[in-house]
């Protein structure tokens, strides 16, 4: 072999050493026997983190109302701004019988900026009406029953049923449907699926922890875009599913 061609050689199987040598193996996806690992992680580096503001809600008062109204303002709105516009709302009251009792504008001007305020307060007190004409004025502990209220969804009913009732659920916003499918959990399209598919590989037993520590984990380090895989206490259990760009 000339001597070009064996120096050729030599560069190609360099490169190819470097390539393999530096291509780091992708972690195995998480499942429902290592979750529990994953979860307990997650656990402690979350006391530095700052909590969901409607688990603090809940946490606060076990106010089955409270939560619900409060999980109404939080749609499509920041945590900060629902933490202001909540405690506003509910001095004016805290029943369904108070709030109906206050014009849709009051209600309107006291949870400004809070996201589709407008609407909101028309959902609010269509709630109220609900919850006096089909459960004499109590919030349901049944998602199904909770679930005809109007403008209540899937993810609105779980989180009350497990904050406000401490009973079994998984509330999946976008935050769980995200990291769920990011750890290879689940592989699920819409949070509707997500929630259908971890009620099924989900150990029960963290179904009641699942929304909070994972919202709070999106929030933070896990997030849409660019997550803080450098800065993640589970970085090396991720197989990091659809994650083009880190920092």
């Amino acid at each position: 072999m000339a001597s070009s061609e064996i120096a050729t050689s030599n560069v190609a199987a360099k490169k190819t050493r470097v390539k393999s040598g530096s291509r780091k193996a992708r972690p195995r996806p998480i499942t429902s026997a290592s979750v529990g690992a994953v979860l307990r992680i997650l656990r402690r580096a979350s006391r530095g983190w700052d909590a969901p503001v409607l688990i603090l809600m809940a946490a606060e008062r076990r106010d089955p109302f409270r939560t619900l109204i409060g999980c109404i303002l939080s749609l499509r709105t920041k945590d900060e701004t629902t933490a202001v516009a909540a405690p506003r709302l509910f001095e004016l009251g805290d029943t369904p019988d108070a709030l109906l009792r206050i014009t849709p504008g009051e209600i309107e001007r006291v949870i400004y900026p809070v996201g589709f305020y407008r609407t909101k307060a028309r959902v609010i007190q269509d709630i109220c009406r609900d919850l006096l004409g089909k459960f004499g004025g109590r919030v349901p502990d049944e998602i199904d029953e909770l679930l005809t209220l109007k403008g209540v969804g899937r993810k609105t009913a779980n989180l009350v049923v497990t904050e406000a009732f401490g009973k079994p659920g998984i509330c999946v916003d976008t935050h769980v449907h995200r990291i769920s499918n990011r750890w290879s959990l689940v592989r699920t399209k819409t949070p509707e699926h997500t929630e259908a598919a971890l009620r099924k590989v989900l150990p029960r037993r963290y179904w009641l922890e699942y929304n909070s520590l994972l919202v709070a984990f999106g929030q933070t380090i896990c997030q849409p875009v660019s997550p803080w895989c450098s800065r993640c206490p589970m970085e090396h259990l991720c197989p990091r599913i659809g994650v083009a760009h880190s920092r």
